[in-house]
């Protein structure tokens, strides 16, 4: 039997999620910064996703070994130490603009920054949007 994802879309408000859990005034003021951004790139409303990602848009996954599931197109977390950005594709292009970024450290999944003030956010515009073309033409990949 396949193993059920534990990051699933679910009914969650975003805003009372961002009250809840964001605990620090600034970081809040990132977040719904960062949650603009993402809906005016992606063209897509944030949704929560698992219990602290605010995803925006879906893909639906299958692999070769018969595992799939939906995730969302692009996605970041306001964690406690750094933002978690859900935006990298392991493209040359993705490599060209990861250059440009910034300040952060690359994690296996994601990118982690501190505050969006570290980052270039034309550069992370660029990032989504490459991110969210990579994933519509290579759904059995996830970056």
């Amino acid at each position: 039997m396949a193993k059920k994802n534990k990051t699933i879309e679910t009914e969650v408000s975003v805003s009372d999620f961002i009250e809840s859990f964001v605990s620090s005034e600034s970081k809040k003021a990132d977040t719904y910064k960062l949650k603009e951004l993402m809906k005016e790139w992606s063209g897509f409303e944030a949704k929560m996703w698992g219990s602290s990602i605010i995803g925006f848009g879906t893909y639906h996954y299958k692999y070769e070994s018969g595992h799939e599931g939906d995730m969302p197109l692009i996605a970041f977390s306001p964690r406690k130490a750094a933002f978690s950005l859900y935006v990298y594709t392991n493209s040359e292009d993705g490599k060209i603009l990861l250059a440009e970024l910034g300040k952060f450290k690359m994690g296996k999944a994601c990118i982690y920054v501190n505050k969006l003030a570290d980052i270039d956010l034309k550069v992370l515009e660029k990032l989504c949007k490459a991110t969210i073309v990579y994933l519509q033409n290579h759904p059995k990949s996830i970056c």
